[in-house]
């Protein structure tokens, strides 16, 4: 999603607040739960636009609506990753939003600051810009054209995972506005990216540790956006990490 930069003001406001709906959730059923874990992720969203420190400085209301949330996503071993492909997901970087860009480009306007456009694309496709990376903690310049690879949109909960914990029981739809929802998007390290490939979180986590609470919180409201459950290692993990962000 947006490099959830989110205020402490606006985390008071919204997630702490959300954090009895994601309680209810939990003890009323699958359908109650996935839709608190929407409003969460609808919250986070709206939060976007504050510069303010995000999750990972650890305001404890954060924690605890995540903490919440991660208590009504189900716990079971992955699927087969039978019938897997990036097909499954629609087209890569549908402009699903129906602005006249696409996703990618839209993420890294979002992302990246000192955005300049090429020309002729009606500002849609991002020419240059600074990243000041989440996932390393370094800065990096973005030029596109044969190094364009240093800066990767990744998807938090990689697509062959969500595949594997399912996905494949989601309408197609529901799969493309997965591949490209901007809560489960963000710019990264290109590197980085590679490294981490389909992995989750108990198998892999940033190495800038003070992103790790935004980074788990992120794909805790994913899963339950998507309806989607986790392995339990993967749970004990986010679980672990949830339990230090105070």
């Amino acid at each position: 999603m947006i490099g959830i930069n989110i205020s402490r003001s606006a985390a008071t406001k919204s997630l702490t607040v959300l954090t009895g709906l994601l309680l209810a959730g939990s003890l009323a059923g699958c359908d109650a739960a996935a839709h608190a874990g929407a409003k969460v992720a609808d919250a986070v969203h709206s939060a976007a636009a504050s510069q303010a420190p995000a999750i990972g400085s650890a305001h404890p209301g954060e924690a605890a609506a995540a903490v919440a949330q991660l208590a009504s996503i189900p716990v079971k071993g992955k699927a087969p990753k039978t019938g897997y492909s990036r097909g499954q997901f629609g087209p890569a970087w549908s402009d699903v939003d129906h602005n006249g860009c696409d996703t990618r480009n839209d993420m890294l306007r979002r992302d990246l600051t000192e955005v300049t456009t090429k020309p002729g694309t009606r500002d849609c496709v991002i020419a240059s810009g600074k990243l000041a990376d989440k996932y390393t903690g370094k800065t990096i310049n973005f030029t596109r054209g044969e190094n364009s690879a240093d800066v990767q949109i990744d998807h938090l909960i990689p697509l062959s995972l969500a595949w594997q914990t399912g996905a494949q029981q989601i309408s197609a739809s529901q799969r493309l506005q997965l591949a490209n929802d901007p809560l489960n998007l963000m710019a990264a390290d290109g590197p980085a990216n590679q490294q981490k490939s389909d992995s989750s979180a108990d198998a892999w986590l940033p190495a800038n540790k003070a992103f790790r609470c935004e980074y788990v919180a992120r794909q805790t409201a994913v899963k339950a956006k998507y309806r989607l459950w986790m392995t339990r290692p993967e749970h004990e993990a986010i679980a672990g990490i949830l339990a230090a962000c105070k």
